[in-house]
């Protein structure tokens, strides 16, 4: 398997409104139909994810089987910023059809954690046939919070994080965030701080978590909605996610017309990282098959 760097799958391409980056690597298999559609990553929504952090990963071993792209949504990483006037999932909902179209992309299957699945979902809704098929890990909004409080403990971390950025509060935000602690490094940690608080990070976050709850932009939850997703969809929980706890996952499994639910022992928010090795067999072969 050959090594995947930062710089050299690292790409800008401006796309209708949106001045986006990605990372790209792979081709598609013409020979084998199932391996022809593009594979798009859309990470989560926390301070200082990009695409590379959450899915660097897995990048060498999907592009090694399809076409495979690592897109920072707008706002995050490289991506540019705009004044968010509808919901955040909306305007990036926008932006991943957008982004399609500037690449050629007629259909994209989309593998998204956290914020990155309810954009997933906001993508299929809106633009349904640009969606083949989703993998989404912890996806957030697709299910009403019936028996656990709310905000969920990952949710209270974050925002303490947002009031008081430091190393402390970043490192008590990620640890509810995975249920395997091996994977958590003192690197990690600092790496994270400083893209969360870079200028005018802080800010941002409150601008797209704000987008989300202002009444004049009237947005329905997604878990309301989610019956009318017609793709077919994996849902992948970790049994330990204090993030979107992991009673959440069966709401949404009812509510999906053509879902499959695989739960993660030993797995918090982050499966992609904590369970890497099944999570990437476990994928992989839902898109083949």
């Amino acid at each position: 398997m050959s090594a995947l760097d930062f710089e050299s799958t690292s790409k800008t391409i401006t796309a209708g409104r949106f001045d986006l980056h990605y990372h790209e690597a792979g081709e598609a298999s013409h020979a084998e139909p199932q391996n022809s559609v593009p594979v798009l990553f859309l990470h989560g929504s926390g301070p200082g994810v990009t695409a590379w952090s959450n899915f660097a990963g897995n990048f060498p071993v999907f592009a090694e089987r399809f076409h495979t792209i690592l897109l920072d949504m707008p706002g995050f990483g490289k991506s540019s910023d705009l004044e968010w006037e509808k919901a955040y999932p909306m305007i990036a909902a926008e932006a991943i059809d957008a982004f399609c179209e500037a690449k050629g992309l007629e259909k994209v299957d989309i593998v998204g954690n956290s914020m990155g699945g309810n954009v997933a979902c906001e993508t299929a809704l809106a633009y349904p046939g640009r969606v083949r098929k989703m993998a989404l890990m912890g996806p957030g909004g697709l299910a009403a919070p019936l028996f656990t409080p709310e905000p969920s403990e990952g949710s209270r971390r974050l925002f303490e994080f947002l009031a008081e950025p430091t190393d402390e509060k970043m490192a008590a935000w990620v640890d509810t965030m995975v249920g395997n602690k091996k994977v958590v490094s003192p690197e990690l940690i600092r790496a994270r701080t400083e893209a969360a608080t870079a200028p005018g990070a802080v800010e941002r976050m409150y601008g797209i978590f704000g987008s989300i709850l202002k009444p004049e932009n009237a947005y329905t939850p997604l878990y309301a909605r989610a019956s009318q997703i017609r793709q077919e969809t994996l849902l992948i929980w970790g049994r330990d996610d204090r993030m979107l706890p992991y009673e959440q996952a069966h709401f949404a499994f009812r509510q999906l017309p053509r879902a499959e639910l695989h739960a993660f022992s030993r797995c918090g928010h982050w499966a992609m990282i904590e369970q890497k090795d099944k999570f990437e067999r476990l994928v992989i072969d839902f898109l083949l098959h």
